[in-house]
C-alpha cells in the first residue's frame, strides 16, 4: 500500500492521473473502473483535458442507485456521462442497471466484470469506511449484490436530493471481491471527516466492519489522500 499525501484535491487528481497515464503508455489498461461522488472529480478533469484517447478501453462503475432512471440528474449514470463520458467517451461504459429486477441486474454485472477484468479502480470511501455502497459487515468474498445503505450513507448523500426522505434506500454495488479484484486500485480522500475512515484502513485491523480495510491485503494500491485526511495515522 502506497500512500501518497497531497496539498488538495486538485494536486490529488494529478497524481491519480499519472498512474492512469502510465499504465496506459506502458500497455496495461483496457478496462478503468470508476467511482462517482464529489472525490473523484479532479480526476475526471484531468482526464478530460488530457491528450489520452479512452476510444478503445471499456469503463466499468462501482455502483448505482436502485429506483433511478439514466437520465434523473442524481443518478450515477448521468453524473458519469456529465463529469467524464461525453467529454472522453469510451469504447463500453458499464453502470449497474438499477431499474431492473436486481437479481437479473446483479447476475448482468457479475458477467461484464468477467469478460471486462478491472486493470484499475479508483474509489472514494465513505466516512463509515465503505467503499461502493459496501456498508460495515459485508463479506469480504460478496461480489456484485443489492446492498442496503446505511443511515449514514443516506445523511452524507442526502446534500444532493431534497433530504433523507428522497434519497434511494438500495443500490446495486460491486462487491469487495469485485473491488479487490482489479490488478491495481487508486483510493482519494479528502477532508477531516474521512480521517478516522482512513486511518483504519491504512492501519486498523482488517474487519468487515470497516469495508475498506480489505485493501491492506491488495497488492497494487495507492491512497492518494489530502493533509486532513492522513490527520490521524501515526
Amino acid at each position: 500500500m502506497q500512500v501518497i499525501v497531497v496539498k488538495d484535491s486538485h494536486e490529488g487528481g494529478k497524481k491519480a492521473f499519472e498512474i492512469i497515464e502510465k499504465m496506459m503508455k506502458e500497455d496495461e489498461v483496457n478496462c478503468i473502473g470508476l467511482a462517482t461522488g464529489s472525490t473523484p472529480i479532479t480526476l475526471y478533469q484531468e482526464m478530460v483535458n488530457s491528450s489520452l484517447d479512452f476510444s478503445d478501453k471499456v469503463s466499468v462503475n462501482l455502483d448505482e442507485y436502485c429506483g433511478l432512471e439514466e437520465n434523473h440528474p442524481q443518478s450515477y449514470h448521468y453524473f458519469m456521462q456529465e463529469h467524464l463520458l461525453n467529454h472522453k467517451p469510451f469504447k463500453k461504459s458499464y453502470v449497474p442497471d438499477g431499474m431492473k429486477d436486481p437479481d437479473e441486474a446483479i447476475k448482468e454485472y457479475d458477467d461484464i466484470l468477467e469478460n471486462c477484468p478491472i486493470d484499475i479502480q479508483i474509489l472514494g470511501i465513505g466516512e463509515n469506511g465503505h467503499v461502493g455502497f459496501n456498508e460495515p459487515g459485508t463479506s469480504f468474498a460478496a461480489k456484485t449484490h443489492l446492498a442496503e445503505l446505511s443511515e449514514s450513507t443516506i445523511e452524507a448523500n442526502s446534500r444532493f436530493f431534497n433530504g433523507n426522505e428522497e434519497v434511494p434506500k438500495t443500490a446495486i454495488t460491486m462487491g469487495i471481491k469485485s473491488i479487490c479484484d482489479a490488478k491495481a486500485i487508486v483510493l482519494l480522500a479528502y477532508g477531516k471527516s474521512k480521517a478516522e475512515a482512513i486511518a483504519a484502513t491504512v492501519e486498523g485491523p482488517v474487519t468487515e466492519e470497516v469495508p475498506a480495510s480489505s485493501l491492506q491485503n491488495h497488492p497494487n494500491i495507492f491512497v492518494i489522500i489530502d493533509e486532513d485526511a492522513a490527520a490521524k495515522l501515526k
